[in-house]
């Protein structure tokens, strides 16, 4: 793997290599072109750390259906969370991906190879970034969740002993 085609990201806890030429959306989704106007959709690595061990997916629409940026398109379960699948991508969904089939695992051990999710035929989402856009929307999000669990100095289950 060429260093020049990825970025280093590291904030917190959370390191990940993101890889260049691709595009990335606020709910953590990526695109990569494959050919003309064809796009496969994953996870990064920090939506797969937030779901935690996926255990399932379902989705609720078939091969040829129209499809639009923010349309449910299907769910997916992880230990720590079930998640709405949205399409990032407007145009013809192309199908789910036969890895995810074979072996739910593949997003969490290869967010940007194997674990891909779907194909769509159409256009990204006009408001997804390159990468240099999202290590600055994953800075974001972290401090965010940082302030968060540092608010108030307690965690959830000190707050409820006093209830």
């Amino acid at each position: 793997m060429n260093t020049a085609d990825h970025v280093r990201y590291r904030k917190a806890r959370f390191s990940t290599r993101l890889p260049r030429g691709r595009r990335y959306t606020a709910a953590h989704y990526w695109l990569l072109e494959e050919d003309d106007g064809i796009w496969r959709v994953g996870f990064t690595q920090f939506a797969t750390r937030m779901l935690g061990d996926l255990v399932e997916y379902d989705f609720s629409i078939t091969p040829g259906t129209p499809i639009s940026v923010g349309q449910e398109i299907g769910s997916i379960e992880g230990f720590k969370a079930l998640t709405v699948l949205y399409s990032v991508a407007e145009g013809d969904f192309l199908g789910v991906s036969e890895e995810l089939a074979a072996d739910i695992t593949a997003p969490e051990s290869d967010p940007y190879g194997r674990g891909w999710l779907y194909r769509v035929r159409g256009r990204p989402d006009p408001e997804s970034v390159d990468v240099d856009g999202y290590t600055a929307l994953l800075d974001r999000t972290i401090d965010r969740l940082l302030e968060s669990r540092h608010a108030g100095g307690r965690s959830d289950a000190e707050a409820d002993e006093d209830s």
